[in-house]
C-alpha cells in the first residue's frame, strides 16, 4: 500500500496542526541529531565486530 501524493499532503497537514510550524523545525533537527548518533553507533558497533574476526591464517583452534 503506497500513499499518494495528496495523502502526504493530508498527513503534513494534521503535522502542522498538531505541532505548529515555529517547533518543526526544531523537531526536524533533533531527529536528525539523533540519527547520526545512532549510525554513529551502529558504525562502531560494526567496528568492534569487524576487530573481534579472527585474522585470516591464524589457528583459533584450542588445544
Amino acid at each position: 500500500m503506497r500513499l499518494q501524493g495528496w495523502e502526504w499532503i493530508i498527513i503534513l497537514a494534521i503535522v502542522l496542526l498538531l505541532w505548529g510550524g515555529p517547533k518543526l523545525p526544531g523537531l526536524a533537527k533533533s531527529l536528525a541529531q539523533s540519527m547520526r548518533v545512532f549510525r554513529k553507533e551502529i558504525k562502531s558497533t560494526d567496528d568492534t565486530k569487524q576487530a573481534d574476526l579472527p585474522v585470516e591464517g591464524e589457528n583459533t583452534t584450542k588445544n
